[in-house]
């Protein structure tokens, strides 16, 4: 997609040259970016992101993200217009469909749990090449980089991917104990963490906020920081923050069958976040690291 040094040419070039923004108006969410939902001239209204320009890449990401999971046919994602770089005011943009939210289908819950557990199971290989795992671009957790390295299997993907990489950012919280329980840790993730059964494209940062009532009623996917791993992982995530209604696992399982040994491992993958909380938010979350480190070393 088209770079556009600014959103006045990014407006002109996909709604028309007399066409020009209304109204702009700040919306709440997410603590990485400011939002506005944009009315233009001709009646039509989109939804843009703004950053700093030298945090351009967190849109290329996006856009790529929300690509990948739109490809799977599966589940809602706002389409993305354009995007741009205003060095003059030192800003990145991207540009989307505006969701207008209506009131929830009545059964929300079993569609998305349905929606889910179909992207899951969709075919992965255009998404990652080299390997099995991982993701042809790296992108963000939050505004942490997130390493999509391609690896064969889950397990190295995982440790050297995910664990690792977040270990050495929050070195300095742990003590000599702490770091001897997380080299025990990373011995025993082949041990922890089976291989799953068929990669799935994951949507990799999914709670209660990256998901919303889309156009239609149903569940559309927003603010994804996508890589194919095992699908437990995104089951895990929408428990770690008070999780999701039971008829949504239900659903999901009908279709994607959880396995008994999930609930497990769960806490396993939601270190990860954890992690990312504590080098983005600081020592409030290293007692919650630490107790899951705990518990799996034994």
């Amino acid at each position: 997609m088209d770079n556009y040094r600014s959103l006045t040419i990014g407006i002109k070039d996909t709604f028309g040259e007399k066409v020009v923004i209304v109204e702009k108006r700040p919306v709440s969410g997410g603590d990485i970016n400011d939002s506005y939902v944009l009315t233009l001239s001709d009646g039509n209204r989109v939804f843009m992101k703004t950053n700093s320009a030298r945090n351009a890449e967190f849109f290329v990401a996006e856009e790529k993200g929300l690509k990948a999971i739109s490809e799977t046919g599966t589940i809602g994602t706002p389409k993305v217009l354009f995007r741009g770089t205003d060095l003059g005011a030192g800003t990145s943009f991207l540009v989307m469909e505006y969701l207008f939210c209506t009131d929830r289908i009545s059964d929300f819950w079993e569609e998305f749990g349905h929606s889910l557990a179909a992207m899951h199971l969709a075919d992965t290989k255009s998404f990652v090449t080299g390997g099995r795992y991982g993701f042809d671009y790296d992108n963000f957790i939050g505004a942490t980089k997130q390493i999509n390295t391609c690896k064969d299997s889950w397990q190295d993907f995982f440790r050297e991917c995910r664990l690792i990489p977040q270990f050495r950012m929050a070195e300095s919280y742990f003590s000599d104990g702490d770091r001897k329980n997380i080299e025990k840790l990373i011995d025993r993730v082949p041990e922890l963490m089976p291989e799953p059964d068929q990669p799935s494209l994951l949507h990799g940062d999914l709670w209660s906020g990256n998901y919303l009532a889309g156009n239609d009623g149903r569940a559309w996917l927003i603010d994804p920081a996508v890589y194919v791993g095992n699908s437990e992982a995104d089951l895990a995530m929408t428990e770690l923050f008070g999780r999701f209604p039971q008829s949504f696992y239900d659903a999901y399982s009908e279709v994607n069958r959880i396995d008994p040994g999930y609930r497990e491992r769960r806490d396993f993958y939601n270190l990860y976040h954890l992690l990312n909380h504590l080098n983005l938010f600081g020592p409030g979350y290293l007692p919650s690291v630490l107790s899951v480190i705990n518990h799996y070393v034994g």
